[in-house]
């Protein structure tokens, strides 16, 4: 039952993603202004697919340290999960992205109509340039800027890899920085088909304020995010 499910699922959220992306691409052509109500369609549709054919659902706690206006946030990456759920979430979130990702077929154009942030890879300074002139831009905007310190997925338990541009841009912007934890790759791992029902938790952590030293900064975010993530494994 549970492979049927999955594959039902699987299914459902991949035409769903494309039948959205489209939206975004002829709104952003004819209507402009309701292109921010996609994202959040999506995200909400998704969701209510996986709660109704996987039996999962999800819990947010610590919604009240989300500051008013810009802010950066540091999510800890387990997962396909939050990527997709980010525009349920939060009120703005816009994505620091890897710049492959604009190649899929609409779901590319999509992210780059509205506003995410590509970054190439590997490109040293200007990528890290590069990132930061997005990220201005999008604080003018008044979004959210989500990024994951890790860079990629890792699983549950595993070592961490924090890569420093996360910190080099909470020291470019001068905006405070919120870290947070889940636990998505326990019920949806890395390169897993099968969906398993449970509760997905996501805890967004005190904010870090603006104009901390950017080690100080680093180490915090580190260290907060890696301890809230093995207490919500423990749950």
């Amino acid at each position: 039952m549970m492979l049927i499910r999955s594959l039902v699922f699987n299914i459902f959220l991949y035409v769903f993603t494309a039948l959205c992306s489209l939206l975004v691409m002829c709104l952003a052509i004819f209507w402009p202004s309701r292109l921010s109500m996609v994202p959040r369609l999506w995200s909400h549709g998704w969701l209510y697919g996986y709660r109704l054919l996987c039996g999962v659902t999800f819990l947010v706690r610590g919604a009240e340290h989300l500051p008013e206006g810009s802010c950066i946030i540091a999510m800890k990456h387990q997962s396909i999960w939050e990527s997709l759920a980010a525009f349920a979430i939060f009120r703005r979130p816009i994505f620091v992205f890897k710049w492959e990702l604009l190649w899929i077929p609409l779901f590319g154009g999509a992210m780059k109509r509205l506003g995410c942030i590509s970054v190439k890879r590997g490109s040293g300074k200007s990528a890290l340039d590069s990132m930061i002139s997005g990220a201005r831009e999008a604080c003018a905007r008044g979004d959210q800027i989500i990024i994951f310190p890790e860079g990629t997925r890792s699983a549950p338990g595993s070592a961490p890899s924090y890569k420093s541009g996360v910190s080099h841009l909470y020291q470019a912007l001068q905006i405070p920085c919120v870290p947070v934890a889940l636990n998505s790759g326990l019920l949806w791992p890395k390169r897993r088909f099968l969906r398993p029902p449970g509760v997905i938790t996501v805890e967004i952590l005190p904010v870090i304020s603006a104009g901390l030293p950017r080690k100080q900064m680093f180490e915090k975010l580190v260290r907060d995010m890696e301890a809230a993530c093995q207490r919500l494994a423990d749950e």
